[in-house]
């Protein structure tokens, strides 16, 4: 890392921005947006993005912030035992999530990927009780077989972004290259079961 005087080199820059921007509360917004409109064909999409993106994004969001703040925290939370009460409580806005979604009768796609934040969280925290997987890498491999399913091949392009956030996060060494591949298996996997025995193919 360079010193607080020595200005950011041009990789750093692009490596933070796609760090930041791939963030997976900011992530989950577009996402969200998506299936719900292509689900909804433009009916009540916006009521149900709105609820969506609250408590995948926005409470999570919030909470983590009050929790950062509080306790002095890098924004990054680099120190693997720092996620454990920040995970606690993004982890209850997931359970928040699934209920209203489900009760409200939203699309299936967007209750069953709410579901999957919630419990490839939950693996998160386990894992980060021993051990610091990537959660940048599963916060856009598990969204992007989502969207996969959603539209098929063409979905792919979402996963375009995976190696970006890879090299973003080994490049700012936040992670080492087997935290990162980890994350991305069990993203895409983990969400891909879900998927299948929920909705199914």
């Amino acid at each position: 890392m360079p010193s607080i005087n020595q200005p950011l080199s041009s990789k750093e820059n692009i490596a933070n921005f796609i760090s930041t921007v791939t963030n997976p509360p900011l992530v989950a917004i577009p996402v969200f947006l998506i299936i719900n409109y292509t689900l909804l064909f433009g009916r009540d999409w916006l009521w149900f993005s709105t609820v969506s993106v609250f408590f995948v994004s926005i409470l999570p969001i919030i909470t983590s912030f009050l929790w950062i703040k509080k306790n002095n925290l890098e924004s990054d939370m680099p120190r693997r035992e720092d996620r454990i009460y920040p995970l606690l409580l993004v982890i209850l806005s997931y359970i928040l999530g699934v209920v209203v979604l489900y009760t409200m009768g939203a699309p299936q796609l967007a209750t069953v990927l709410m579901f999957c934040y919630l419990t490839n969280t939950i693996v998160v925290l386990l894992f980060s009780l021993y051990w610091k997987i990537s959660i940048h890498a599963m916060g856009i491999a598990g969204p992007a077989t989502a969207i996969i399913y959603l539209f098929g091949w063409p979905g792919l392009i979402f996963s375009l972004l995976v190696p970006l956030v890879i090299w973003s996060r080994l490049y700012l060494k936040r992670h080492t290259p087997a935290q990162l591949i980890i994350g991305t298996i069990l993203g895409y996997f983990l969400t891909a079961i879900q998927i299948y025995i929920l909705i199914g193919f």
